[in-house]
Protein backbone atom coordinates (compact mmCIF):
# COMPACT_ATOMS: atom_id res chain seq x y z
CA UNK A 1 0.00 0.00 0.00
CA UNK A 2 1.34 3.42 -1.06
CA UNK A 3 1.06 6.41 1.05
CA UNK A 4 1.20 10.45 1.51
CA UNK A 5 2.13 12.31 4.72
CA UNK A 6 0.00 15.67 5.26
CA UNK A 7 1.59 16.90 8.36
CA UNK A 8 2.62 14.20 10.18
CA UNK A 9 0.74 11.22 9.60
CA UNK A 10 0.71 9.16 7.02
CA UNK A 11 -2.25 8.62 5.05
CA UNK A 12 -2.73 6.06 2.77
CA UNK A 13 -3.85 6.36 -1.28
CA UNK A 14 -4.49 3.81 -2.49
CA UNK A 15 -7.53 4.06 -4.70
CA UNK A 16 -7.49 7.97 -3.78
CA UNK A 17 -6.22 10.22 -5.38
CA UNK A 18 -7.09 13.60 -3.91
CA UNK A 19 -4.13 14.63 -1.89
CA UNK A 20 -2.57 17.60 -3.36
CA UNK A 21 0.31 20.43 -2.33
CA UNK A 22 -2.58 22.84 -3.27
CA UNK A 23 -1.50 26.55 -3.13
CA UNK A 24 -4.05 29.36 -3.11
CA UNK A 25 -3.39 32.74 -1.21
CA UNK A 26 -5.83 33.49 1.75
CA UNK A 27 -7.46 36.43 3.00
CA UNK A 28 -5.60 35.63 6.57
CA UNK A 29 -2.00 35.69 5.42
CA UNK A 30 -0.52 38.54 6.84
CA UNK A 31 -2.80 39.10 9.55
CA UNK A 32 -1.66 38.58 12.79
CA UNK A 33 -4.60 38.17 15.07
CA UNK A 34 -5.74 35.01 12.51
CA UNK A 35 -2.21 33.53 13.67
CA UNK A 36 -3.12 34.45 17.44
CA UNK A 37 -6.63 32.68 17.05
CA UNK A 38 -5.38 29.68 15.95
CA UNK A 39 -2.75 28.87 18.88
CA UNK A 40 -5.71 29.73 21.14
CA UNK A 41 -7.68 27.03 19.78
CA UNK A 42 -5.04 24.73 20.05
CA UNK A 43 -4.41 25.78 23.61
CA UNK A 44 -8.12 24.85 24.13
CA UNK A 45 -8.56 21.88 22.09
CA UNK A 46 -5.41 20.32 22.36
CA UNK A 47 -6.19 17.91 25.35
CA UNK A 48 -8.54 14.97 23.77
CA UNK A 49 -10.89 15.01 26.91
CA UNK A 50 -11.95 18.59 26.02
CA UNK A 51 -14.10 17.16 22.69
CA UNK A 52 -14.56 13.75 24.51
CA UNK A 53 -16.38 15.91 27.68
CA UNK A 54 -18.33 17.63 26.09
CA UNK A 55 -20.09 16.07 22.62
CA UNK A 56 -21.00 13.39 25.53
CA UNK A 57 -23.76 16.34 26.59
CA UNK A 58 -27.77 15.86 25.08
CA UNK A 59 -27.26 18.99 23.20
CA UNK A 60 -24.30 18.29 21.06
CA UNK A 61 -25.23 14.70 20.84
CA UNK A 62 -29.07 16.05 19.10
CA UNK A 63 -26.56 18.32 16.60
CA UNK A 64 -24.40 15.80 15.52
CA UNK A 65 -27.03 12.99 15.39
CA UNK A 66 -29.05 15.74 13.26
CA UNK A 67 -25.55 16.45 11.07
CA UNK A 68 -24.56 13.57 10.20
CA UNK A 69 -28.87 12.22 9.40
CA UNK A 70 -28.51 15.32 7.07
CA UNK A 71 -25.41 14.33 5.35
CA UNK A 72 -26.80 10.99 3.96
CA UNK A 73 -29.87 12.24 3.13
CA UNK A 74 -27.97 14.77 0.93
CA UNK A 75 -25.49 12.13 -0.75
CA UNK A 76 -28.53 10.42 -1.17
CA UNK A 77 -31.09 12.74 -3.21
CA UNK A 78 -29.78 12.93 -6.66
CA UNK A 79 -27.19 11.42 -8.58
CA UNK A 80 -24.85 9.66 -6.69
CA UNK A 81 -21.70 11.22 -6.19
CA UNK A 82 -18.69 8.93 -5.55
CA UNK A 83 -15.23 9.74 -3.56
CA UNK A 84 -14.54 10.15 0.00
CA UNK A 85 -16.20 12.10 2.82
CA UNK A 86 -14.06 14.93 4.54
CA UNK A 87 -14.82 16.26 8.04
CA UNK A 88 -12.31 19.30 9.20
CA UNK A 89 -12.21 19.79 12.15
CA UNK A 90 -13.06 16.68 14.47
CA UNK A 91 -11.02 17.09 17.58
CA UNK A 92 -11.06 13.67 19.36
CA UNK A 93 -14.81 12.38 18.44
CA UNK A 94 -15.23 12.56 14.35
CA UNK A 95 -18.63 12.63 13.51
CA UNK A 96 -17.66 10.52 11.04
CA UNK A 97 -18.04 7.45 13.32
CA UNK A 98 -21.97 7.82 12.70
CA UNK A 99 -21.99 8.28 9.06
CA UNK A 100 -23.92 4.81 8.10
CA UNK A 101 -21.84 4.68 4.82
CA UNK A 102 -19.93 2.52 2.85
CA UNK A 103 -17.49 5.23 1.45
CA UNK A 104 -13.68 6.16 2.00
CA UNK A 105 -13.73 8.90 4.98
CA UNK A 106 -11.16 11.68 5.98
CA UNK A 107 -10.75 12.90 9.30
CA UNK A 108 -8.51 16.26 9.39
CA UNK A 109 -7.71 18.49 12.17
CA UNK A 110 -4.79 21.15 13.19
CA UNK A 111 -4.35 19.71 16.70
CA UNK A 112 -2.50 16.12 16.24
CA UNK A 113 -2.85 14.49 19.85
CA UNK A 114 -6.93 14.86 19.51
CA UNK A 115 -7.01 13.22 16.04
CA UNK A 116 -4.36 10.55 17.08
CA UNK A 117 -7.07 9.93 20.13
CA UNK A 118 -10.33 9.75 17.63
CA UNK A 119 -9.04 6.17 16.70
CA UNK A 120 -8.02 4.72 13.94
CA UNK A 121 -11.35 3.94 11.63
CA UNK A 122 -10.89 6.90 8.91
CA UNK A 123 -7.59 8.34 7.34
CA UNK A 124 -6.06 10.73 9.15
CA UNK A 125 -4.85 14.15 8.05
CA UNK A 126 -3.24 17.25 9.72
CA UNK A 127 -3.75 21.20 8.51
CA UNK A 128 -4.96 24.32 9.52
CA UNK A 129 -8.52 24.98 8.10
CA UNK A 130 -7.88 28.40 7.56
CA UNK A 131 -5.01 27.76 4.95
CA UNK A 132 -5.27 26.09 2.01
CA UNK A 133 -6.14 22.22 1.72
CA UNK A 134 -3.61 19.96 0.85
CA UNK A 135 -6.50 18.14 -1.14
CA UNK A 136 -6.76 18.41 -5.03
CA UNK A 137 -9.46 20.34 -6.84
CA UNK A 138 -12.72 18.58 -6.83
CA UNK A 139 -11.52 15.09 -5.69
CA UNK A 140 -14.26 14.64 -2.23
CA UNK A 141 -17.92 13.99 -2.45
CA UNK A 142 -18.86 15.40 0.40
CA UNK A 143 -17.74 17.90 3.47
CA UNK A 144 -18.53 17.47 7.08
CA UNK A 145 -18.16 20.45 9.71
CA UNK A 146 -19.06 20.76 12.95
CA UNK A 147 -18.62 24.02 15.39
CA UNK A 148 -15.84 24.95 13.22
CA UNK A 149 -16.48 28.23 11.16
CA UNK A 150 -17.17 30.38 14.33
CA UNK A 151 -13.53 29.77 15.38
CA UNK A 152 -12.25 31.53 11.83
CA UNK A 153 -11.08 35.28 10.92
CA UNK A 154 -12.87 34.65 7.29
CA UNK A 155 -15.06 31.96 7.17
CA UNK A 156 -15.48 32.61 3.48
CA UNK A 157 -12.13 31.81 2.37
CA UNK A 158 -12.83 28.84 4.04
CA UNK A 159 -16.20 27.81 2.70
CA UNK A 160 -14.29 28.76 -1.02
CA UNK A 161 -11.66 26.42 -0.03
CA UNK A 162 -14.29 23.70 0.90
CA UNK A 163 -16.21 24.11 -2.50
CA UNK A 164 -12.83 24.03 -4.06
CA UNK A 165 -11.75 20.31 -3.46
CA UNK A 166 -15.93 18.83 -3.85
CA UNK A 167 -16.83 17.42 -6.52
CA UNK A 168 -19.52 18.65 -8.82
CA UNK A 169 -22.88 18.06 -6.72
CA UNK A 170 -20.88 17.46 -3.79
CA UNK A 171 -22.32 18.38 -0.17
CA UNK A 172 -21.39 20.45 2.55
CA UNK A 173 -22.80 19.92 5.74
CA UNK A 174 -22.07 22.39 8.66
CA UNK A 175 -23.19 22.91 12.03
CA UNK A 176 -22.46 26.25 13.97
CA UNK A 177 -23.74 28.01 17.57
CA UNK A 178 -26.55 30.79 16.74
CA UNK A 179 -26.31 33.82 17.64
CA UNK A 180 -30.00 34.35 17.57
CA UNK A 181 -31.53 31.95 19.97
CA UNK A 182 -34.62 32.38 21.70
CA UNK A 183 -32.53 32.80 25.12
CA UNK A 184 -30.88 35.56 23.46
CA UNK A 185 -33.34 37.65 21.53
CA UNK A 186 -35.05 37.53 24.92
CA UNK A 187 -31.54 38.90 26.62
CA UNK A 188 -31.13 41.30 24.11
CA UNK A 189 -34.45 43.41 24.84
CA UNK A 190 -33.12 43.88 28.20
CA UNK A 191 -29.65 44.76 27.38
CA UNK A 192 -27.90 41.81 27.90
CA UNK A 193 -25.13 40.67 25.16
CA UNK A 194 -25.82 37.47 23.54
CA UNK A 195 -24.17 34.16 25.04
CA UNK A 196 -21.75 33.96 22.11
CA UNK A 197 -20.17 36.89 22.66
CA UNK A 198 -19.18 36.64 25.90
CA UNK A 199 -15.48 37.33 26.08
CA UNK A 200 -14.85 35.66 29.45
CA UNK A 201 -16.43 32.09 28.80
CA UNK A 202 -13.82 29.35 28.87
CA UNK A 203 -14.30 28.47 25.44
CA UNK A 204 -17.14 30.78 23.75
CA UNK A 205 -14.06 33.40 23.64
CA UNK A 206 -12.74 31.83 20.60
CA UNK A 207 -16.12 31.92 18.89
CA UNK A 208 -15.28 35.47 16.68
CA UNK A 209 -17.71 34.61 13.96
CA UNK A 210 -21.25 33.82 15.41
CA UNK A 211 -23.58 33.62 12.55
CA UNK A 212 -27.94 33.51 12.48
CA UNK A 213 -30.02 31.38 9.72
CA UNK A 214 -29.84 34.67 7.64
CA UNK A 215 -26.26 34.80 7.45
CA UNK A 216 -25.13 32.11 6.98
CA UNK A 217 -27.26 31.30 4.36
CA UNK A 218 -25.88 34.76 2.80
CA UNK A 219 -22.06 33.27 3.15
CA UNK A 220 -23.06 30.06 1.62
CA UNK A 221 -24.47 31.70 -1.19
CA UNK A 222 -21.89 34.21 -1.81
CA UNK A 223 -19.32 31.15 -1.40
CA UNK A 224 -20.82 29.12 -4.29
CA UNK A 225 -23.58 27.13 -2.49
CA UNK A 226 -27.44 26.16 -2.52
CA UNK A 227 -28.80 25.51 0.78
CA UNK A 228 -30.71 22.52 1.37
CA UNK A 229 -31.98 22.34 4.22
CA UNK A 230 -31.68 24.38 7.87
CA UNK A 231 -32.57 21.95 11.17
CA UNK A 232 -31.34 23.23 15.01
CA UNK A 233 -30.80 20.80 17.60
CA UNK A 234 -32.83 22.33 20.87
CA UNK A 235 -34.55 25.88 21.62
CA UNK A 236 -33.70 26.31 25.28
CA UNK A 237 -34.52 28.97 28.07
CA UNK A 238 -32.16 28.87 30.91
CA UNK A 239 -33.92 29.90 34.16
CA UNK A 240 -32.94 32.15 37.00
CA UNK A 241 -31.82 28.53 39.06
CA UNK A 242 -29.67 27.75 36.33
CA UNK A 243 -31.79 24.86 35.10
CA UNK A 244 -32.68 24.99 31.12
CA UNK A 245 -36.04 24.23 29.34
CA UNK A 246 -35.30 22.76 26.44
CA UNK A 247 -37.99 21.99 23.44
CA UNK A 248 -36.80 19.90 20.51
CA UNK A 249 -40.55 19.83 18.93
CA UNK A 250 -40.10 24.02 18.83
CA UNK A 251 -36.39 23.56 17.38
CA UNK A 252 -37.68 21.79 14.65
CA UNK A 253 -41.02 24.39 14.21
CA UNK A 254 -38.73 27.16 14.57
CA UNK A 255 -34.80 26.36 13.68
CA UNK A 256 -33.74 29.91 13.66
CA UNK A 257 -34.51 29.99 17.41
CA UNK A 258 -32.41 27.01 18.15
CA UNK A 259 -29.29 26.36 20.42
CA UNK A 260 -26.64 25.29 17.28
CA UNK A 261 -27.66 25.73 13.55
CA UNK A 262 -27.93 22.52 11.17
CA UNK A 263 -27.46 23.09 7.49
CA UNK A 264 -26.63 21.16 4.28
CA UNK A 265 -25.77 22.83 1.15
CA UNK A 266 -24.61 21.56 -2.79
CA UNK A 267 -22.03 23.10 -4.27
CA UNK A 268 -23.34 25.04 -6.57
CA UNK A 269 -21.86 24.95 -10.64
CA UNK A 270 -21.22 27.96 -12.90
CA UNK A 271 -23.89 28.11 -15.76
CA UNK A 272 -21.52 28.16 -18.52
Amino acid sequence: MSGQTVGTLAVADEGLDILDAHEVEFQAAGYPQAEEARLANIACYESPATTVRYVADRYHMIRRDLATQALSAALSAGPRVDGAVLEVGVGSAPMLDQLDDDRITLAADLVEPALRAGGARHRPMIFDATRPFPISDRSVAAALMGELIEHVYYPDALLREIRRVLKPGGVLVLTTPNLATLQDRIRFLFGRAPRQIDPLHAYLHLHIRPFTVDLLRQLLDATGFDLITVQSNLVGVRLRSGRWIQSRLLARLFPGLGGSLVVSARRREEAT
